[in-house]
């Protein structure tokens, strides 16, 4: 089942064609109304109109997250304000949020890229959607909402968190499709099983699952416990948010990226440089038809490799394969990002912390766990057992308000934590040796 049959077949001479049409559009647009991308297109002296093929695209200059930072809130918008229907957010690592605008025309075509996902994972209008992503300034909730309805669908708007008023509802409305990250779809099927409930019983037959690295072996899992499809979703707030690119559940063999609004590139994440197709390198992503905010040459950070063989479900667009890691120490924590430099920024706020710390990633059953691990300066170490926790306390808290992820928080003496002559090792993923 194809949603856009015409776009999503197209044959690869026409969507090239497209794409080429588009991105000069593009380019037009963000070189006349955003002060930002004219003055990098002027340091590299380029002009709209040497755009005449898509390998002119290499040409032009990447944008950065960073840059998304430093333009904080509205400094890369291309329209008006006054066009501006929807602004999303995510959290950076300053305290100023990643802020991304939509006008009326991009919530639109977000809506429909999300029915293409939906109806790739094998959905129809018939179909109950029960989604337990996060809604609010999160684009996965809404995104994944309005590619529902837009589909036709009945939608259960559930959000994340509740997880015993989630199962019962899993067995009182009967919903058939389900969306969440993949280890929260584990912790409804540990706590259905708690209470009685054969998750493998109910009618759901798909699950969407996204929003954080899961493997193999994790979707397997999933499908033997809840006698579902488990079908990997793509997609990144800058961009759009969730709908870039999906698994079709006929072939389940990469990611359908919709290139008529996505145009990818895998470079060299060291030089910048493009890699041939089959490449595995950093993806970069240019933003085809966002008009409220538009991204030339996104880097991702997301290491993965595109395959331009058409699927035999009959979708022509390339394949990404799932993302393998990322070039930057960026940690998803059930869906959050987080940064080390942000928790750097709390412990150095404050009283009583030294600049030292390493942030321990593990997995407790099927959930992710951050454990932050910091010195305490030499003023303010005692043995009072009291004071230490009320300064854990105080960290914890602030974690969970800046950055919206829970961690265990455990001081240790000065000059406890190993020293490096070089790069300071601040992760330890014990995932890894899993």
């Amino acid at each position: 089942m194809i949603f856009d049959v015409e776009l999503e077949t197209m044959p690869r001479e026409e969507l090239e064609a497209l794409q080429l049409r588009r991105l000069q559009s593009l380019v037009s647009r963000a070189y006349h109304n955003v002060p930002f991308y004219r003055r990098k297109f002027d340091e590299a002296g380029i002009l709209p109109a040497d755009i005449r093929s898509l390998k002119d695209l290499a040409r032009l200059p990447f944008t950065m997250k960073q840059d998304m930072r430093d333009h904080y809130p509205f400094g890369l918008f291309a329209v008006p304000k006054d066009n501006v229907v929807r602004i999303h957010a995510s959290s950076g690592t300053t305290g100023k949020a990643t802020v991304v605008g939509y006008t009326k025309r991009d919530v639109k075509n977000w809506a429909r890229l999300m029915a293409r996902c939906l109806m790739a994972a094998g959905a129809t209008s018939l179909d109950t959607v029960h989604n337990a992503y996060g809604y609010g300034l999160f684009t996965g909730g809404l995104g994944a909402h309005y590619g529902a309805e837009e589909l036709g669908a009945t939608i259960v708007p559930i959000s994340g968190g509740g997880t015993n008023r989630q199962v019962q509802l899993l067995r009182d409305f009967e919903p058939t499709v389900i969306c969440c990250t993949p280890s929260y779809m584990l912790v409804l099927i540990e706590a259905a099983e708690q209470a009685g409930i054969d998750i493998r019983k109910l009618p759901l037959r798909i699950g969407i699952f996204g929003a954080e690295p899961w493997t193999d072996e994790m979707r397997r899992e999933i499908e033997e416990r809840a006698g579902l499809t488990a079908i990997d979703i793509y997609g990144l707030s800058e961009i759009m948010g969730p709908g870039v690119a999906i698994s079709c559940h006929e072939a389940q063999c990469g990611l359908h990226m919709f290139e008529d609004h996505f145009l990818p590139e895998i470079i060299d994440p060291e030089t910048g440089e493009p890699l041939p197709p089959g490449s595995t390198g950093e993806l970069v992503l240019t933003t085809l038809t966002k008009e409220a905010q538009p991204l030339i040459r996104y880097r991702t950070r997301d290491i993965t490799s595109l395959n331009y063989v058409p699927c035999k479900c009959g979708r022509t667009h390339v394949r990404m394969q799932r993302v393998t890691g990322r070039s930057d120490d960026m940690l998803i924590i059930r869906g959050v990002n987080v940064f080390p430099s942000q928790i750097e920024t709390i412990l150095l706020e404050t009283e009583g912390t030294a600049p030292h710390y390493q942030l321990i990633v593990d997995r407790q059953g099927n959930l992710d766990t951050l454990e932050v691990r910091a010195e305490v300066n030499e003023r303010f170490f005692t043995d009072e057992i009291k004071g230490l926790q009320r300064l854990e306390g105080k960290i914890r808290k602030s974690i969970k308000e800046f950055l919206g992820v829970s961690t265990k928080v455990t001081l240790v003496e000065p000059r406890s934590i190993e020293r490096s002559v070089g790069k300071a090792q601040r992760i330890v993923d014990l995932r890894k040796k899993q």
